[in-house]
C-alpha cells in the first residue's frame, strides 16, 4: 500500500526502526529503559531545494540525531518527518 503523504523541499519521511528488547548477552530490557530509535528507513523523499539535489532516496536505512524530526502517526504506523540535515549517514 503506497503512503498518501509527499514530503516538500529537503523533507524526508523515515519509519523508525524497533528498539532492541534483548542485549548481545540475552539481557531484555524492559520498555521503561528503551532508548529512542536512531535508525530507520526512507518511506518518502520530497524534490530536494533548487540548488540542491537529495542524497537519500526511498529504501535507504539511515541514521539520524536522537530528537531529529517531528513524530507523525499515519495508518496505525508511527514515522518521522525531518529535514535530509538532521540524517547523519546511510548505512
Amino acid at each position: 500500500m503506497a503512503l498518501k503523504i509527499q514530503p516538500l523541499s529537503d523533507r524526508v519521511l523515515v519509519e523508525p526502526q524497533e528498539a532492541e528488547t534483548k542485549t548481545a548477552s540475552g539481557i531484555y530490557i524492559p520498555d521503561s529503559a528503551k532508548e529512542k530509535p536512531q535508525q530507520g528507513k526512507v518511506v518518502a523523499v520530497g524534490k530536494g531545494k533548487k540548488d540542491h539535489d537529495m542524497t537519500v532516496k526511498v529504501g535507504d536505512t539511515v541514521l539520524y540525531g536522537k530528537y531529529a524530526g517531528n513524530e507523525l502517526k499515519l495508518d496505525g504506523k508511527d514515522y518521522l518527518i525531518m529535514r535530509e540535515d538532521d540524517i547523519l549517514a546511510i548505512i
